[in-house]
């Protein structure tokens, strides 16, 4: 029953997408244009969407094992949080998800479209298209209500599209990945990312049917400006969350590798990145249009690939969790997007050449333009190293690894390089920047990150790369707070009531450097944990003491427990001062073992106001136990700046105001599409 309800969902929302895609392509033409002929497969596609996710988690909560998904990825030990959590799970299950997302964000960008907007209806059918492809999915090669039609050593081994079909469920459910469903963050991460990446449609979307109309100016880009903000601040938030869990789960010291999938979610962020700098120029000055288009297409292009590389079983990767036959599909639709858009990019071009020229690369948009080449020829270094060895095993059958050395030597100079940018560019004026106005306002800076850095090297930092993005990071934060106090001693009415009409007044801009302050402390404490951290393997007996990197480190026996879905083997440590005297904290890494392999092993950190201590065991302890011990400078720092560049993105949402030039208040139409 359940299967046939989360069916006949997909197959709704699937017959809404063709529904949407002709009429709202209808109405565009028409001489009309009404908005509300949409309607009816807006809604229609929404609630197929929905039925579909509850059916899914129902079916879940309900333990329904006749359901292939629910056996593969659930069981009836499992915890309700992971059980809500194993509706994302696996490759099916996420693209039920990736199907709401995509529907709700479309009923709410239909619900700006009024009659007569041609250029939104346009969008909405892009979008048509898009989400046909998605629920298409579902209801193809990507089924999540196949049911059990025959079981074999307790599990299905075959199973049936039709839900009618002769069942025979399986008495009891596999259980969820163990990496799956030991910590909080993966209930939370992937509709972070999902979010993030289903977001960049409605820019490509509109994007597209300003080409499809021949449309010049930034009338699209003014009504994607709050969904590249939305999309770009929940990737971001939802890569954060994806560093924390590998810092707190895999135990292996560190947050990120540089693995192919966590690259796959870095990637349209970069691109992201530069477009959200880029349309600034745009908006402002009317220039960028054709580089623009280019970075939403690219944007919207490697979330797809993301995609694929995550859930295709193209790679091996910690975080790669289903191998599947949607391969095929999603690698020709990303070919379909790539060629349609540069295609139609081109029949378009000859509509964006007359953009204002450059006055001065020492001017606001010349640091813009100095910023996107400086991301762009990162996201192209990251995407030659991600996908080099997977074509040339493709092509060549021969399999090699681009490791950490690689990105690192690519990401230092880059770091270095984007934050001189953003200490830089905010304070610079539009146009032409006279040397003495921009001396003023970074002079103060500039003599605070000097400071900063000459206090780093007396407190005995030797690396010259951590040093220098102390130096830098801390100039951008010290000209934010510059700029934030000049502009407030402008204002009358008080310190407080001054400080607070600041911020609101400009959104946009101060919810940009709310984010470059955070993207600041995340860059120094990514360096300081990384160039100033310490690792020891220590063997321990009972009751025996350790000194490590100023600590010790007393192993005061092992712990053990059985929950209902995992056993939970551990060691019990005292973490002392260094004279092996005062206590600190107690630490007790684990290894969990469930019904389904691998064991997981969770480590323990103690974090302190300078450094976090990081403990993991490297075997199961009894009578003696060996430890790997991690010492990481200023880890909080990293995910305070984190944060802090999240919720300035999400600031500059709530602009009120749309500053456009006279020329584009008046988009030039070529002719109806």
């Amino acid at each position: 029953m359940i299967a046939t309800i989360g069916l006949l969902g997909i197959l709704l929302a699937t017959a809404a997408s063709v529904m949407l895609t002709i009429r709202a392509w209808s109405a565009a033409r028409s001489q009309s244009a009404q908005a509300g002929s949409v309607d009816a497969p807006v809604k229609m596609m929404l609630v197929g969407a929905v039925v579909a996710f509850v059916a899914l988690e129902v079916g879940i909560l309900s333990h329904d094992f006749s359901i292939e998904y629910v056996a593969d990825n659930s069981s009836s030990t499992t915890p309700i949080l992971f059980l809500l959590a194993g509706a994302w799970a696996a490759l099916e299950g996420s693209i039920v998800l990736w199907g709401l997302v995509l529907a709700l964000f479309m009923y709410f960008m239909a619900r700006s479209v009024s009659n007569g907007d041609r250029l939104g209806l346009v969008a909405l059918s892009v979008i048509g298209v898009v989400a046909l492809f998605w629920f298409g999915l579902m209801a193809t090669v990507a089924n999540p209500f196949r049911v059990c039609t025959e079981v074999a050593a307790g599990s299905c081994v075959q199973s049936s599209w039709f839900p009618l079909a002769a069942i025979t469920a399986p008495a009891e459910g596999i259980g969820a990945n163990p990496l799956l469903q030991n910590h909080i963050l993966m209930a939370v991460h992937p509709p972070m990312l999902y979010i993030g990446y289903v977001g960049f449609t409605a820019p490509f979307a509109f994007a597209v049917a300003a080409m499809i109309r021949g449309e010049q100016g930034s009338a699209w880009l003014e009504r994607t400006r709050r969904w590249s903000l939305v999309a770009w601040a929940f990737l971001g938030f939802g890569m954060l969350l994806g560093a924390w869990w590998s810092y707190e789960v895999l135990g292996w010291g560190g947050y990120w590798a540089w693995d192919p999938v966590e690259n796959a979610a870095f990637l349209p962020w970069l691109a992201a990145t530069a477009f959200i700098h880029s349309a600034v120029v745009q908006r402002r000055r009317g220039m960028l249009q054709a580089w623009n288009l280019i970075l939403v297409i690219a944007t919207f292009s490697l979330t797809i690939l993301g995609t694929f590389l995550t859930r295709s079983g193209t790679i091996i990767s910690v975080h790669s969790f289903t191998q599947s036959g949607v391969g095929p599909a999603l690698l020709g639709f990303l070919m379909f997007v790539i060629i349609g858009s540069l295609a139609l990019f081109a029949w378009r071009s000859h509509l964006l050449g007359s953009a204002p020229r450059l006055d001065s690369l020492a001017s606001r948009e010349g640091v813009f333009l100095f910023n996107n080449l400086i991301l762009t020829v990162f996201a192209l270094a990251v995407l030659l190293g991600t996908l080099y060895p997977i074509v040339l095993e493709a092509f060549g059958g021969e399999r090699v690894s681009v490791g950490t050395p690689y990105f690192n030597r690519i990401t230092i100079p880059v770091a270095f390089l984007l934050l001189l940018a953003m200490g830089i560019g905010p304070v610079t004026p539009y146009r032409h920047a006279r040397p003495a106005v921009v001396w003023e306002r970074i002079a103060a800076p500039l003599v605070v990150s000097l400071i900063v850095g000459a206090a780093a090297v007396l407190v005995g930092v030797e690396s010259v790369p951590v040093v220098l993005v102390v130096i830098t990071g801390a100039f951008v934060i010290a000209g934010a707070v510059n700029e934030y106090t000049r502009q407030v001693r402008k204002l009358e009415g008080g310190a407080v009531a001054a400080a607070g009409r600041v911020l609101w007044r400009d959104p946009g801009y101060w919810g940009g450097q709310m984010a470059h302050v955070g993207v600041a402390l995340l860059a120094v404490g990514i360096a300081a944990s990384s160039g100033l951290a310490s690792r020891d393997q220590v063997q321990l007996t009972a009751e025996e003491a350790v000194a490590v990197d100023g600590y010790c480190i007393k192993y005061e026996g092992p712990t053990s427990r059985v929950e209902p879905n995992r056993r939970v083997d551990g060691a019990r440590l005292a973490l002392l001062a260094k004279d092996c005297s005062r206590p600190i904290a107690v630490m007790e890494p684990v290894f969990n073992q469930y019904a389904r392999p691998p064991a997981v092993a969770t480590p323990a950190v103690h974090t302190g106001l300078f450094e976090d201590v990081f403990v993991a065991l490297t075997t199961v302890p009894g009578d003696t136990v060996v430890v790997d011990v991690y010492v990481f400078p200023l880890m909080w720092v990293l995910w305070l700046g984190g944060l802090i560049a999240v919720g300035g993105g999400l600031w500059g949402v709530t602009v009120r105001k749309r500053t456009r030039s006279a020329a584009d208040r008046t988009p030039k139409v070529l002719e109806d599409a």
